[in-house]
């Protein structure tokens, strides 16, 4: 089933860098998630006692958001390899990812990063000396926001609101971009 962003897809949240982040803004059971700058797929490893997997959503070229582009460095109409996937703990979507890897960046070891299959990204990110983290941003994503749907299509109930991360980083200085975004059935996480 290949999720696509809808053509409105402009309207984005309003992403800020995580260190501006005061802990009143923030409901403290996603705050720690947000903050914690160690590899995702290992602390989620670590809290899943029921089967973690990866299902992968969709992967292939298209176009990224308006700030994913900025981010990333990319040209006005310039594609981009998309992949988007939930993190399950038995069965259960606990997080919702959206890589975006730029055509620029598909040279040397970032070309592997399209073969991944249901291998979770942070394993290859974190395992690889060449990787560097970079900048970390912020968002709340409310339903008006063409993202939350995206995130949150598997969920049977609906949200008021969620909230989300993205990093860029570097592999071999090459530039990608994961978002991550907490879902109600990651543990200490309520909406």
């Amino acid at each position: 089933m290949k999720h696509t962003l809808p053509v409105y897809a402009n309207l984005e949240p309003a992403w800020a860098d995580w260190r501006r982040l005061r802990h009143a803004q923030v409901p403290g059971s996603v705050y720690h998630w947000l903050k914690d700058t160690g590899s995702l797929t290992a602390r989620l490893k670590g809290a899943c006692h029921g089967g973690f997997r990866v299902r992968v959503l969709s992967q292939g070229w298209g176009k990224p958001l308006y700030s994913e582009r900025r981010l990333l460095g990319m040209r006005l109409g310039e594609q981009a390899i998309v992949r988007e996937v939930e993190l399950l703990c038995g069965g259960a979507p606990w997080v919702f990812a959206r890589t975006l890897i730029p055509a620029s960046s598909l040279r040397g070891p970032a070309r592997r990063l399209t073969m991944l299959g249901d291998r979770p990204l942070g394993e290859v990110l974190f395992s690889d000396p060449h990787m560097h983290r970079g900048a970390t941003e912020v968002a709340r994503l409310q339903p008006r926001h063409p993202l939350f749907h995206v995130a949150t299509a598997s969920l049977k109930e609906q949200p008021g609101e969620i909230w989300g991360r993205r990093t860029l980083f570097h592999l071999s200085r090459q530039p990608l971009l994961v978002n991550e975004i907490f879902l109600p059935g990651l543990p200490g996480v309520c909406v």
